[in-house]
């Protein structure tokens, strides 16, 4: 069973046998592109091309060709929007990445006479730079070219699986255009009861129709169509299964039972709880979205905490400051310390997503003093991430109204042993690591394999699950709270920085 993970800075593509152990992999990395502050982009063009090499290359590794995949999955970052030609399969501009803030002064007018829950009812979403719908209507306000094919039905939406799925099954040649419901759901433009296109929001933000993708289930049985016997794959392969990347996570996890809970450690962080076959409203600034949908069965639904920097803040320290020339070395630095020195790291940089939905909000670190030293800053950096992890675990308490016993991790992060103990600590609970931490692609390839029965369900699924590790809480409690009391006066200083 085959599955590409089309991630934020790179695409990977995982070979998984019966008992769900990978056995190939290959991986590249795509350029992050930030033509002014506070915009990122992607080119769409770089990423089919190294998707497609991604799959080769793991083939090889595995020494398999194409015809040996039953069928193939495919999981995404999640909002990130592109809008291309049909015709002729170019973009009109570059894709808008999912954390790309040049949608604010949309959603500011999208809010200013009913605020930022305007359509939350419908949509489980805020009004946030976040989603695709604003981004939609970026690039078809900005750019004359792509507004006048919309119009004339040739142009075409898609988050990145849609892209990568049409290009698969044909492009301009008849590619199947699609979007399963977990990745239509972050649009803020579908109906989470009828899981259709709201009329209402795509007229208000101006928005055709005809250009979105026909919305499928994540594990869909009825297939979408078959790979190109000339692509990458060489061979006619069902493409059946697609999950947005912290859903996947979800299914990889095998949280099929409602109160289970996921946190997914990568460019973001998220936490999802699987709240069963209904949307529960969110009233902590938490989002409602699709945890998954197999073939006609009842969609199964999730709380959401969405956290846009995570180690995309171990990134910034190697990339922008040069404090480390490796990811994995943040750990050695700050364990030279004890503590953070007093010093927190308040990662605002796209301003603040889960529970606070603040983009007035930039990035601040507070508490210096001449005692703290680049140990204590990497330190901050990891405990950021906990932090909010902790937030978004506050809220989802209130919500639901069940308290989190426990907290199953993954994600590129979650081989820092020092961030999952002070995980750990912070929340109060145990941290488990499973054997295979890759979980994101991992779920998408259990839900092509469901769809043609690969693996009979899941139950089956639930026995490839083995625990790796746990971390068990082992700070005192009341200094447990006056550290996350510190780390809450740090996040009230990044309001009201942008005007």
């Amino acid at each position: 069973m085959g599955a590409l993970d089309q991630g934020t800075t790179s695409n990977r593509f995982i070979i998984v046998d019966h008992s769900g152990r990978i056995i190939g992999v290959d991986q590249k990395e795509h350029e992050q592109i930030f033509p002014q502050p506070g915009w990122m982009e992607h080119n769409p063009l770089e990423i089919w091309r190294n998707s497609q090499d991604v799959i080769r290359g793991a083939l090889a590794k595995a020494n398999l060709t194409g015809s040996n995949l039953a069928a193939i999955g495919i999981t995404n970052q999640r909002e990130t929007t592109v809008i291309w030609d049909k015709n002729t399969g170019k973009p009109f501009t570059n894709a808008i990445v999912w954390q790309c803030t040049r949608t604010d002064q949309i959603c500011k007018e999208l809010g200013r006479e009913q605020g930022q829950n305007r359509f939350r009812d419908k949509t489980g979403l805020p009004i946030a730079t976040y989603f695709s719908g604003p981004k939609i209507k970026w690039i078809l306000d900005n750019l004359a070219q792509a507004r006048t094919a919309a119009d004339k039905g040739e142009a075409l939406f898609g988050t990145m699986e849609t892209w990568i799925i049409w290009w698969l099954t044909g492009g301009p040649g008849g590619g199947s255009h699609v979007t399963d419901v977990t990745n239509a759901s972050r649009t803020m433009l579908m109906d989470l009861h009828t899981l259709d296109w709201d009329e209402e929001i795509l007229q208000i933000l101006g928005i055709p129709r005809q250009i979105l993708p026909r919305i499928v289930p994540s594990s869909d049985s009825k297939t979408w169509g078959v790979t190109l016997k000339d692509g990458p794959l060489g061979a006619g392969i069902p493409l059946c299964g697609a999950l947005g990347d912290q859903q996947a996570a979800l299914v990889g996890q095998t949280c099929f039972d409602q109160g289970e809970a996921k946190n997914t450690y990568g460019t973001g962080c998220f936490l999802l709880l699987n709240t069963g076959h209904f949307p529960v409203p969110s009233r902590q600034g938490l989002l409602t979205t699709l945890g998954y949908q197999i073939n006609d069965q009842p969609p199964v639904y999730c709380l959401e905490g969405s956290i846009a920097i995570s180690g995309a803040l171990v990134q910034w320290l190697r990339d922008n400051l040069g404090l480390i020339t490796s990811a994995p070395e943040i750990e050695d630095l700050a364990k030279t310390v004890e503590d953070n020195g007093g010093a927190y790291f308040v990662p605002a940089f796209s301003g603040l997503f889960a529970p606070y939905w603040r983009s007035d909000a930039r990035g601040v670190i507070v508490g210096l003093t001449r005692y703290v030293n680049k140990g204590h800053i990497a330190r901050a950096v990891l405990e950021a991430t906990a932090y909010q992890t902790r937030d978004i675990v506050e809220a989802m308490n209130k919500d639901s109204g069940v308290e989190l016993t426990s907290l199953k991790v993954d994600g590129g992060m979650v081989g820092n042993e020092l961030l999952m103990q002070f995980q750990s600590d912070i929340l109060g609970v145990p941290v488990i690591r499973p054997k295979v931490s890759e979980t994101t692609a991992l779920g998408a390839a259990y839900a092509a394999g469901l769809a043609v029965g690969f693996w009979s369900g899941r139950k089956e699924l639930r026995q490839n699950w083995a625990k790796d590790k746990t971390w068990h809480p082992a700070m005192d409690s009341a200094l447990r709270e006056t550290y996350y009391q510190q780390w809450k006066k740090a996040v009230d200083r990044t309001f009201n920085w942008v005007d």
